[in-house]
This record gives C-alpha cells, structure tokens and sequence, in this order.
C-alpha cells in the first residue's frame, strides 16, 4: 500500500483533521507536510493561537508520517515547545519527518513554522508500530 493510499484511507473516517482546516501538500513514506490558516475560534485569551490547536496539528502530522509504511502505528510519547506566538490568519506549515524505523518504535520531529519560515514550535513524538495493516 503506498503512502497516499494510506492517507486517503485515513482521510475518509478523520473528521477532526477536517475540522480543523488541515490541508496535506505531502505524504511520502515516514513523511508528511500540511498547512493550515488560523481561525477566530483558534484563539486564546491573548489573542494568539491556542496551543493545542498547534499540538493537535502536530499530532495529525505524526499520524500521517507514522502510518504512511501501511503500518497502524499509535503515539506512546509526545511532548511540544512553542516558541513564538501566532495570529488570526496567519498560514502555519506543518512538517514532520521520521528520524528513526523499527520494527516496533518509530521517531518523528516535527516541526510548525509561519510563513516566513520561522519556528513557531517544535514537537517530537513516539510511536508504536502495532503489526497491523492499515485497511
């Protein structure tokens, strides 16, 4: 099964990604780049994007990196630094690269940047790779 095979399967039952206006410019094996615009309702009391909406876009990006080989593969261990704020309508690029392949734990950096290619926060997830396919 190729990696888009196995995004549009994904795609098909993830509503959440759909909510959250996540758009996917790229799946490869153990890669996936996505890109989304911050909305009102992604705010916080300050005005700035919520971290977890950041977080959450970070987890959609693991799932589609991690599960691209075919392989159901679900988060053991994430954590995330945010390291600066963005905006109402601002266009956040989303890009998460496998770092590490085992036949049972996996590695992904992945990182958020705005449109001028500075970093708005670094995530780094873990994952199990359970032996199942992906149907």
């Amino acid at each position: 099964m190729t990696p888009q095979e196995v995004l549009t399967i994904m795609l098909k039952r993830d509503h959440f990604t759909e909510w959250l206006g996540l758009k996917i410019d790229k799946i490869d094996a153990g890669y996936c780049k996505l890109h989304y615009t911050i909305k009102k309702e992604m705010l916080n009391g300050f005005e700035n994007i919520h971290g977890g909406v950041i977080f959450s876009a970070s987890d959609s990006a693991l799932a589609f990196a991690a599960n691209s080989h075919g392989n159901i593969s679900v988060a053991l261990d994430v954590s995330i630094t945010f390291t600066r704020p963005a905006k109402e309508g601002d266009l956040l690029y989303v890009e998460a690269k496998e770092t590490h392949l085992g036949n049972k734990i996996a590695l992904y950096d992945i990182l958020t940047s705005n449109s001028e290619g500075k970093l708005v926060a670094q995530f780094k997830g873990t994952v199990y790779r359970t032996g199942k396919e992906v149907v």
